[in-house]
């Protein structure tokens, strides 16, 4: 997935073909390079030399660029067609035996963080299902192939690459040496560089931060930044709903940030049995063809939308964590 702890899905915005202006032999003599080079010299003191070299030793990745390119026909979306990726027989027996493998540590980071084991195990699967599939390209060419040949989405991963760049200083690696997905991502958890700075922490207490290679640091991480991004212990993710869809254009405008109390909601004609008193916000999950599915997303709802800011991303991942939670149930 994109996702990572930073939404990837909204990076897919429309573009004219960046794939044809990856056909210089390097990076080196690019003018927004040299740029960069003298920000990055003048901001966190890099070495001037070494970094030419790094962007010497890269080029633009083809396959990059055809990856963040939206889809030539997007078709509809359809909410049934995106669950039955992700909450599927192999990730659901994939994620028990992480979790069976791994419960010493889901265990501690769930009562430490707030955070239930099975929206951590989940999170981990939809990523990357358990590490099978948390990408190849070589991450500091990916992020320079999008900071300088993809201007639709420049800024965000010029970012992306000075954090990356700060990331390898402070964790003493060589920024060529780090693997992810072709947006950049990173581990398990599929963090972007900033994220990584700010959210990944030590959770197997070795002193460093491995989130490809060790699960516990990925547990935690994962577990850490839910409970920064608002996640309350306890607290309920989302409740099937009735709504007239004549009645909730307006409502559904307002976004899926959770403001809304159950009396405000019932004033739209939207009810849900067994629903909680707490502010909520109506979510959609539309299918082509079908009667429109909703859901009255709360806080948990939202806190999971900071990891990847789609609905369906969420919801995904809180139905993938219900059926880990009763198959795990099953076992015991």
């Amino acid at each position: 997935m994109r996702s990572t702890a930073l939404c990837l899905a909204c990076l897919l915005t429309a573009a004219p073909s960046a794939a044809a202006t990856a056909t210089a032999a390097s990076f080196a003599r690019m003018p927004e390079v040299q740029a960069f080079i003298a920000e990055m010299h003048d901001k966190h003191g890099f070495d001037r030399a070494r970094m030419q070299r790094r962007f010497a030793a890269v080029k633009p990745i083809a396959a990059v660029l055809k990856a963040i390119q939206p889809p030539a026909d997007p078709g509809i979306r359809s909410w049934q067609a995106y669950r039955g990726r992700f909450v599927e027989p192999k990730r659901i027996a994939l994620g028990l035996a992480f979790w069976r493998s791994h419960a010493a540590q889901l265990a501690a980071a769930s009562s430490h963080y707030g955070v239930p084991e099975q929206i951590i195990v989940a999170i981990i699967g939809v990523e990357t299902i358990y590490g099978r599939h948390s990408g190849h390209f070589n991450t500091f060419a990916a992020l320079a192939t999008l900071a300088f040949a993809y201007p639709p989405r420049a800024e965000l991963f010029r970012h992306e690459l000075e954090e990356l760049l700060l990331l390898a200083r402070e964790a003493r690696v060589d920024p060529l040496a780090y693997r992810g997905s072709y947006a950049g991502a990173l581990g398990l958890p599929q963090f972007l560089p900033s994220s990584l700075r700010r959210y990944a922490v030590d959770g197997d207490g070795d002193g460093r931060i491995d989130l490809e290679h060790s699960a516990a640091d990925a547990i935690s991480s994962v577990a850490n930044f839910l409970a920064v991004h608002g996640w309350q212990a306890g607290e309920p993710i989302a409740v099937a709903a009735q709504a007239d869809p004549r009645r909730v254009g307006d409502l559904l405008l307002e976004g899926i940030a959770p403001r809304r109390t159950p009396a405000e909601l019932a004033a739209f004609g939207v009810a849900a049995e067994g629903g909680a008193d707490f502010p909520a916000a109506l979510i959609d999950l539309v299918t082509p063809q079908q009667a429109t599915e909703y859901r009255l997303g709360y806080r948990n709802f939202y806190a999971l939308t900071r990891y990847n800011r789609s609905s369906f991303y969420a919801m995904a991942v809180a139905d993938l964590a219900e059926e880990l939670a009763q198959a795990r149930a099953s076992e015991q």
